[in-house]
């Protein structure tokens, strides 16, 4: 397969997507986490603090999540250089590397979806002891 300048650039629409829906997650477990803060301050429950280490791993996932799709887009762009430049054997490795870490960074994504369904489990813990 040849390598072209078109090939890596169609990634850019593809993470700067991936970005945008992870900065929604982010947004969305900081107002959540301000939530629980309160919460934990009128009543230390066990669901509150389970809920805390949760969101604790939720954002540490989401935080790496950004950072290798950011690596992603970067190498991206270094492939397209190396391909100006006709640095075709670099731009392939280089292009190869990027596609590797898009596809953690979407792995990662599903890691944190799965942990994010546990954090309504325990919310819907919470809501049946209220009953």
């Amino acid at each position: 397969m040849t390598l072209t300048m078109s090939i890596p650039a169609l990634l850019f629409p593809a993470i700067s997507l991936t970005m945008l829906a992870y900065n929604a997650r982010y947004l969305a477990i900081a107002a959540l986490i301000r939530q629980l803060h309160n919460e934990y301050l009128v009543s230390s429950s066990k669901n509150t603090v389970l809920q805390i280490k949760n969101l604790r791993k939720r954002l540490s996932l989401i935080r790496n999540m950004q950072a290798i799709a950011i690596l992603s887009f970067l190498t991206s762009v270094i492939t397209m250089f190396l391909l100006y430049i006709e640095k075709l054997v670099w731009a392939n490795l280089v292009f190869g590397i990027s596609l590797l870490l898009l596809m953690i960074s979407l792995f990662l994504s599903f890691i944190e979806v799965q942990i994010s369904t546990k954090a309504l489990a325990i919310r819907l813990d919470t809501i049946q002891e209220n009953k």
